[in-house]
């Protein structure tokens, strides 16, 4: 019952509650950004997997400028992110928009990370299954390692999650977020090998 109705309630009372308390916040994260963007824009919005696969757009704070060299070719991640969007981004704040698909039930709160769209020819059977739930804003993953953990096993976390979503498993994904935000614990990072990346370099073939 929680899992196919509650869920749903809870999260889009909170995200709801959520936004109505911190959108000046937001407002001045956006004029911030807008202007340390250099006319890049203050959000950033790129297509990802949902519930059964389905095709969303999700919505985050945009870190980095849109500066190219001479060639036309954008600089390199590191020259382009500014002392604003390394804050933002190392503080999660960049994921907060994210309540935005909450409510319009693209996303839950509590569910496997939205990954790249070119990444679902990679997935094995059972790891296809992930897309079984709504994505989140955080996960299981995110909250036992983030990017200190491998592909395989983050995606083995989220099979877990999918197999075991409850009131429980979500409340302590939820407080671990929490902890490890305010403790600054495996932030994300910039320059992680992609899925198909590493996979490749495994020799597994689509």
């Amino acid at each position: 019952m929680y899992k196919h109705f509650f869920k749903r309630v809870i999260d889009f009372t909170i995200a709801l509650v959520a936004l109505l308390v911190i959108w000046p916040i937001l407002l001045i994260i956006y004029i911030w950004l807008t202007i340390a963007n250099k006319g890049a824009g203050a959000l950033f919005y790129q297509e990802r997997p949902g519930l059964h696969g389905k095709i969303f757009k999700v919505i985050k704070f945009k870190t980095m400028t849109d500066e190219r060299d001479a060639e036309g070719k954008l600089l390199p991640d590191a020259d382009r992110l500014t002392k604003v969007g390394g804050f933002v981004r190392s503080t999660s704040i960049d994921e907060l928009p994210q309540l935005i698909n909450v409510l319009k039930g693209d996303m839950a709160l509590i569910g496997p990370r939205p990954l790249l769209v070119r990444y679902l020819p990679w997935y094995t059977e059972e790891e296809s299954h992930r897309h079984d739930v709504r994505p989140g804003i955080s996960g299981y993953a995110q909250s036992h390692g983030r990017n200190t953990v491998t592909w395989d096993e983050k995606l083995a976390m989220d099979i877990w999650y999918v197999n075991h979503v409850s009131l429980k498993t979500d409340l302590c994904i939820i407080f671990k977020t929490i902890k490890s935000v305010l403790l600054r614990e495996s932030v994300e990072v910039s320059g992680v090998e992609a899925l198909d990346v590493c996979r490749k370099k495994e020799g597994r073939k689509i």
